[in-house]
């Protein structure tokens, strides 16, 4: 017993996970079940769509132009000591649309719109909302989770497009006008390396994320305890797993997209 009782200590944390990540994923295919399935609700899904892409554009806009910009600096300060200063515009443009845009696209989104869903539902389940939708003959998953799952996976690679975009742009407006470069060879440099799965790769990315940071944020918000205090740490459920998936998610989606 002595012997056996580390393992179990530490055998019950990973069934624990183990357990939530299945959970996770019986309430992701449970939602998408219901994707061709009537009743549809057509205004749910814009209301999300707008809630989700459009008012998370200054966001992820804003992160993206200062994150653009940094990177050029970065690039340029450390080719300086291999006589590398040339590639700042195509490593800025690869690293912006293959991992930057993207990662950095998707946490701003987590953080925004998983806790808004997590707690909007999470509200709406302490205040009985829920209960009173089932007996409307109203599925909750079918008229709260699917519309927001399909707009954020449908939103995301938009916002993330819209991103790299502006993150390319960050870059070039440093490296003309702090770096000395020539704007028409910088863009041009850009355009050289730049390749189509690189762009293509990074949308995917985006759909994944979306998917993931919508799934939380129902999950949590529909799994949330009573009381403010249960709507809180939805929440911060919501925030911090999307993260973590995101991140980790991330990893693979390269490993499958980049190696050979």
């Amino acid at each position: 017993m002595m012997l056996t009782a580390p393992l179990a200590a530490l055998g019950r944390p990973v069934l624990a996970f183990l357990a939530y990540v299945g959970r996770i994923a019986l309430f992701a295919a449970s939602v998408v079940s219901h994707l061709f399935r009537p009743p549809f609700y057509p205004r749910e899904f814009f209301t999300a769509v707008m809630q989700i892409g459009w008012f998370s554009l200054p966001v992820v806009g804003l992160t993206a132009v200062f994150t653009g910009g940094a990177l050029a600096l970065q690039i340029y300060s450390g080719g300086s000591r291999f006589n590398a200063e040339a590639a700042v515009p195509s490593i800025v443009a690869i690293g912006m649309v293959r991992e930057l845009g993207p990662v950095l696209g998707g946490l701003m989104v987590a953080a925004r719109v998983a806790s808004s869903i997590a707690a909007e539902i999470g509200t709406m389940k302490v205040t009985e909302q829920i209960d009173a939708l089932v007996t409307l003959s109203t599925n909750p998953l079918k008229y709260l989770a699917l519309p927001r799952v399909l707009a954020a996976t449908l939103a995301v690679p938009v916002l993330v497009a819209v991103g790299d975009a502006i993150g390319i742009a960050g870059g070039w407006i440093v490296g003309v006008q702090r770096l000395g470069f020539n704007p028409a060879t910088y863009l041009q440099n850009t355009a050289d390396f730049l390749e189509t799965w690189d762009i293509v790769s990074g949308l995917w990315k985006g759909a994944a994320f979306g998917f993931i940071v919508a799934v939380m944020g129902c999950y949590h918000g529909m799994n949330s305890g009573r009381g403010a205090q249960g709507v809180g740490a939805a929440t911060k459920a919501a925030v911090v797993g999307a993260s973590v998936l995101i991140l980790a998610s991330n990893y693979l989606l390269t490993e499958v997209f980049f190696t050979s």
